[in-house]
């Protein structure tokens, strides 16, 4: 975009930085850490500190605090920020949320930009304001997680891939590698990045595209198998990237299950988890994930019907922001958290019927908000898995179809 196009998006990205940094360093400050929080912070301070990826080990005389294995990249990404902070003398916290400002504001150019590939300038610069003012855009980079980081590397390696699908494969194989090098990152950054993989390469080959499809899965794993080794040699076993994925799938189907949120919002399962580590005492996050998949799998062999109904609860709560997940946070936060994605999700479901009646569906785009829904459907939906990707291609699909609509609308005649 140039010119006076170029300026809007530039005040619409400044304007959602500027967002974020009041909201991150004006508002939200001497909140608790979550449980989550804690651990990134924990892991990039022993990066920072030359101490590897580790946790430090529990205080003298406490019991060691449960912990899960994490993706790399973002405590990578904190462990610079730290380590950045330390040189300037700068605080911590206010250094990690102005870093993860900026990287929010990267996102709202990349949602533009994905949005005028569908429907052209005028769709790209709503969508800007639209990401640049959307609250629950605005306060996830107040957080220490990992959420806005993914959703810049998530989009961008949708935009690498839309490109590469309106292509041929007889364009050069290097893009593909890239891309491939891309998604492997953002699948570092959350291995739920595999999910869209996956979607990606299955409608390659169906379109008959076996070597961008072959291609693309050796960028990524280019990407991924050198932390696999790691792993393999840190651990004793086969870990393809984090180990928290035992313990996610575990919770999102248990037979406690109310088909939407963590342990937080289901007690039942945070309970029985206390039974289950209590029965393989000592054993590590990496050893317990076998565990976890195990127990998992035996109850929905038990009891097939019990978890198709499952499915559906979460099916539904991973559009319907009304799960108990939503409940556990203040009035002052949950209202304006539920008005906005309802009006967005109305908006972006009037956006879509537009865009697929013009036939401007953005299939990379698409497929990366299908993975994100398998995702809520295969583990637990929860707003933080929803935001990085359901929020944005809301507002993409949203604008689009507000710009095509305008496009359609009659002239005005006067009177």
């Amino acid at each position: 975009m140039t010119g006076g196009a170029g300026r809007v998006l530039l005040l619409a990205v400044a304007a959602g930085f500027l967002l974020r940094v009041g909201f991150g360093l004006g508002y939200w400050v001497g909140k608790p850490l979550t449980h989550d929080e804690q651990e990134y912070l924990a892991l990039a301070s022993s990066l920072a500190e030359g101490r590897g990826f580790s946790y430090p080990p529990a205080d003298p005389g406490q019991p060691e605090p449960e912990r899960f294995g994490r993706a790399p990249v973002y405590p990578l990404f904190l462990a610079g920020v730290l380590t950045a902070a330390h040189a300037l003398g700068a605080d911590a916290l206010v250094s990690i949320r102005l870093a993860q400002a900026a990287v929010g504001a990267l996102g709202i150019w990349l949602i533009a930009r994905l949005a005028a590939r569908v429907a052209g300038i005028q769709a790209g610069l709503i969508a800007a304001w639209m990401a640049a003012l959307h609250p629950p855009l605005v306060w996830t980079p107040a957080y220490v997680f990992s959420e806005t980081v993914y959703m810049v590397l998530a989009l961008g390696h949708v935009h690498a891939t839309a490109d590469l699908l309106a292509g041929r494969d007889r364009a050069r194989p290097a893009p593909w590698l890239w891309s491939g090098l891309l998604g492997g990152l953002a699948a570092l950054t959350r291995p739920a990045h595999l999910f869209y993989l996956m979607l990606l390469g299955l409608h390659l080959t169906r379109r008959g595209r076996l070597v961008a499809a072959g291609l693309l899965l050796a960028g990524a794993l280019a990407a991924i198998a050198p932390w696999t080794a790691r792993n393999a040699r840190e651990y004793g076993r086969f870990v393809l990237i984090a180990s928290e994925g035992g313990i996610t799938f575990w919770t999102g189907n248990h037979p406690a299950s109310s088909g939407e949120g963590d342990m937080a919002a289901n007690p039942a399962i945070k309970l029985d988890n206390r039974r289950l580590r209590a029965e393989h005492p000592g054993l590590t996050p990496e050893q317990l994930e076998p565990v976890y998949y195990r127990e998992a799998l035996d109850a929905i062999g038990r009891d097939p019907v019990w978890w198709a109904g499952l499915l559906a609860r979460k099916a539904f709560y991973t559009w319907v922001p009304i799960g108990p997940s939503y409940t556990l946070h203040s009035t002052r936060y949950l209202a304006p958290s539920v008005a906005s994605y309802g009006v967005l999700l109305a908006a972006g479901i009037a956006g879509a019927l537009v865009v697929v009646r013009r036939r401007r569906w953005p299939t990379a785009l698409g497929l990366l908000l299908g993975s994100a829904a398998l995702v809520c459907v295969v583990f637990f939906p929860q707003e933080r898995f929803r935001i990085p990707v359901i929020d944005p291609t809301l507002i993409v699909l949203a604008a689009s179809g507000l710009a095509l609509s305008r496009r359609l609308a009659p002239p005005k005649t006067s009177a």
